[in-house]
This record gives C-alpha cells, structure tokens and sequence, in this order.
C-alpha cells in the first residue's frame, strides 16, 4: 500500500504540531503504509520534501491528505505550488480537504465534532478560524447547519478574526434567542492562537463548555483514510 502524507497547514503554536501527529499515529493505526506529517508554514519538513524523501526511499508513489477544513487559499493555491516543485515521474495523488466538499458534510467530520462536545446543551456555536474566502465560509456555514441539524438544536457558526461572528457574538445571540446552555464545537484540527482567541471570546459571553480540536478523534482518522482511498491523480507535477 502506497504512503500517505498527511499535509497541515502549520503553525508557530508547538501544540498544533503536536496534535496533527497525534492524527498521524490515529491513522498509522489502521493504514499498512507509511504515514507521514508535513506542513505548509512554520513547522516542517515542507510537502515537496516530504514527497523528495519518501522517493529516495523507494516509493514510486505518494497519496496527498490536506489537514484542512475548507478548500481556501491554502488547499488551492499554496498546496499544488508546493506540490510544483516536486521532480516528474513520481505518481502523486490528492485527496479533497477534510470539510465539505460540493455541499456535502461527510459524516466523520460531524461524528469527531460532536464526539469533542461537552454535554448538555441546548444551542452549539461551531467556532473557525476565520476568513475572507466566502467560499471558505460557506464551507463552515454548511457544516454548522449540518451540525445542529445531526445534534437537533440550533447552531451558528463564529470565527476568531476577518470574519464575523466572534464566538462572543455568536453565543449572544443564541442566549437573545432562548437558549440557556451554550456549547462551543471546535472546527479545528489542533491548538493554536486563533483556536484560543475563539475560545475566550466565546467563555467569556457565557459559552457553559468550550471543546478541544478534533486532533486525532477516531472519526478524523477514519475520514482521512476515506479520503486517501477517493484521491485523484495530480497530473500537474512537473520537473523541479
């Protein structure tokens, strides 16, 4: 079984890299293949050398999972010019992003999000990061709405900067609305400055339990590896 790398987008916050290993060891667990972690900011080793090291160690071949929750900027611009500079003959195939893809939530996404929820509750906000990428949004947008409509409660999506709602907001304005036990569901994938900007800010209106990044949550594992058997050749590698 060919290798997978499992591509985070990074961070200089030493948990996030800590966590997105943790999803690595979960998915070595039920893969016969290398696994391997790499990462497109702050961390390393970066994608192309990742892919560089599994060939000079004899793979012919490599299957790409981004760590990403939406297909923003990262997932389709950085990612594929990362992927540019690896040398042609090697066979490297792309998985989607972890987040919904053409609308759909897939299941595992939403198991790991309710599974890192603290119960009871009668109202979820679905804390991002944030972005200006309003197809990015929408990807969270459709996920809150898919969320609530697993969990059966009303559910808001909020986000840590270039976007509104923060966390604070959003809990507000389900309490306005009647509810009177706010829980926060992390759409995040490991810890890292945004994740405890949103967090805070949420706490802080009166949010009754706050979870933890879905990190290496059974279901996650399992979508990785949904992914990994979905991906698609890359036909755009060429010589570095």
């Amino acid at each position: 079984m060919s290798p997978l790398l499992l591509v985070a987008h990074g961070s200089a916050d030493p948990r996030a890299a800590a966590a997105n290993r943790a999803l690595a060891r979960a998915v070595r667990a039920r893969h016969r293949g290398p696994v391997r972690v790499a990462f497109l900011d702050h961390a390393g080793p970066r994608p192309d050398a990742a892919v560089r090291a599994l060939a000079a160690e004899g793979w012919s071949g490599v299957t790409v999972v981004p760590l990403l929750l939406t297909a923003a900027y990262h997932a389709r611009v950085d990612l594929p010019a990362v992927l540019d500079r690896v040398g042609a003959g090697l066979d490297i195939r792309v998985a989607d992003v972890l987040g919904p893809v053409g609308g759909l939530v897939p299941a595992g996404l939403l198991g790991a999000l309710r599974r890192r929820l603290v119960f009871p509750f009668d109202a979820v906000v679905l804390a991002a990061a944030g972005t200006r990428d309003r197809a990015a949004l929408s990807t969270v947008e459709h996920a809150a709405r898919a969320l609530g409509a697993r969990l059966g409660v009303p559910c808001r999506p909020a986000y840590a900067s270039a976007s509104a709602p923060t966390g604070g907001e959003a809990v507000r304005a389900l309490r306005a609305a009647g509810a009177r036990r706010v829980a926060v569901a992390s759409y995040f994938l490991a810890p890292g400055r945004l994740y405890d900007a949103v967090a805070t800010s949420a706490r802080d209106a009166g949010a009754v339990a706050v979870a933890e990044p879905l990190g290496d949550a059974p279901d996650l594992a399992r979508l990785v590896l949904a992914r990994a058997a979905a991906a698609r050749p890359r036909m755009a590698a060429v010589a570095a």
